[in-house]
């Protein structure tokens, strides 16, 4: 049954992160929104935005959180983050006339098995790497151990965007499949693994919103995964994004409509499923066209800092529209500047990182921006300070937020976000001073701290 977006419209949204931000920090810019309410152990800015949910979050508290979400009259759940979605979340809180942004656990299943999405594609006939998937540790290290060529080592579970290895040699990739199913780095997300081949070119992160049968391809961004200047050192969650890429133009954008997301939904329709929610294409451009490296089931992080500052249109129509079936009646358009997100992280990021030092600077960060620009901060592994001043603020996670700036062209973008990241500080603070390289070429950093995990 199709229903008009409420006004007001209240909202649960689940996630503690810097794209949970970045939405909170757009829905709170809709007039339909009523009472925000977010999880238990938010971050800093997210609890700035909304009221905290009195109720706990987790996948056996769902009849309770049902029945909080009964008494507080909310509306539309906003499921952030991939875990929920991978649990079931989505279909377990829609009851009633109550709506959940996010797809099913089975659609999602895209996201939460890349074994499952390496089958699909193929049955599809969509482009994307070859490879093979691996329960069993010993096929897994025969087959990696005789590669004469690059390849990449994958997860195939949830692993926070960490579960990609990149092997320059066999004798890497052999230990790559240790560390993933023997050793088990990625936990359980390494029980099956994925070994497929090195794809070259530019990376292209492309979110489409999908409400079953329509489908609205949101502006391109470009993520910078590797921790290092140049795309060097390991793979992180994601050290920074830009959007528009100028290499994204409307025909590649339509090839990838046509040759990757129809055919990704029309799969799962085939099996039953039906998909809503946003549907996020990882895509390598290759000299053979565009290929899939990987799918995922929300909006990327940080793509979402990016993106989101640059749209236009009242976010609490667009989600209850993808989530109710009605896409085709929202309207969406995009800011023509550019903007670059600088991913501020914690030393030692991505691996062991300290929490709990005051993060200083933060009233600054604007301070850079001129006439037709803008600066945001959009938090994720923040808290209050508790043993600082009022209002002080803590990290708490190797990402600590994100420093996004809006600008007449992308080369501004770049510098303004970078000069206001390097005015955050913190004890191993460290950024990225090179994003949107593969586009304005490299950059001479400006900033004393080096882009690499202490």
């Amino acid at each position: 049954m199709s229903l008009p977006t409420p006004e007001p419209c209240n909202i649960l949204l689940l996630g503690t992160g810097g794209r949970e931000h970045a939405i909170a920090w757009k829905l709170r810019q809709s007039s339909r929104l009523g009472t925000l309410w977010v999880e238990p152990g938010a971050n800093a800015g997210l609890l700035e935005l909304g009221r905290v949910c009195p109720e706990p979050i987790g996948a056996r508290e769902i009849f309770r959180l049902n029945r909080w979400c009964d008494r507080e009259n909310i509306h539309l759940v906003v499921v952030g983050p991939e875990a929920p979605l991978a649990e079931g979340w989505a279909e377990k809180l829609a009851e009633g006339e109550r709506r959940v942004f996010g797809p099913t656990r089975e659609a999602a299943r895209l996201e939460w098995d890349k074994a499952y999405a390496k089958q699909l594609m193929r049955a599809a006939s969509i482009p994307t790497a070859e490879g093979r998937s691996f329960t069993a540790i010993d096929a897994a290290i025969a087959y990696a151990s005789v590669r004469d060529e690059p390849c990449v080592v994958k997860a195939a579970g949830l692993a926070a965007g960490k579960g990609v290895v990149i092997c320059e040699t066999a004798d890497e990739a052999v230990e790559a499949v240790r560390n993933a199913m023997e050793r088990k780095v990625f936990g359980d997300a390494g029980s099956t693994v994925v070994i497929e081949e090195k794809l070259e070119g530019p990376e292209l992160s492309v979110m489409a919103l999908v409400d079953g049968r329509t489908f609205w391809v949101l502006d391109a961004c470009q993520d910078h995964k590797r921790v290092g200047e140049g795309d060097t050192g390991p793979n992180t969650g994601g050290m920074g994004a830009y959007s528009p890429v100028p290499i994204a133009e409307e025909a590649l954008l339509a090839v990838i409509e046509r040759e990757v997301l129809v055919p990704i939904v029309d799969a799962l329709r085939r099996e039953e499923i039906e998909y809503r929610g946003v549907l996020y294409a990882g895509l390598m451009l290759t000299p053979g066209g565009p290929k899939v490296l990987e799918f995922n089931c929300r909006f990327g992080d940080p793509e979402t800092q990016a993106l989101l500052p640059r749209l236009r249109g009242d976010l609490v129509d667009i989600l209850w529209r993808t989530a109710s079936g009605t896409l085709d009646e929202a309207e969406i358009d995009f800011d023509p500047r550019a903007a670059v997100a600088t991913v501020v992280c914690a030393g030692g990021y991505p691996g062991h990182v300290k929490a709990g030092d005051r993060i200083e600077g933060l009233g600054e960060v604007g301070s850079a921006a001129g006439a037709g620009e803008d600066v945001f901060i959009f938090q994720a592994g923040t808290a209050p300070d508790a043993s600082g001043p009022s209002g002080s603020i803590a990290t708490r996670g190797g990402r600590v937020l994100a420093v996004t700036a809006l600008a007449g062209d992308l080369r501004r973008a770049r510098d303004l976000s970078r000069d206001a990241a390097a005015k955050v500080r913190f004890p191993g603070a460290f950024h990225r001073n090179d994003l949107a390289h593969r586009s304005l070429g490299p950059a001479a950093p400006r900033s004393p701290r080096a882009a690499i995990a202490r």
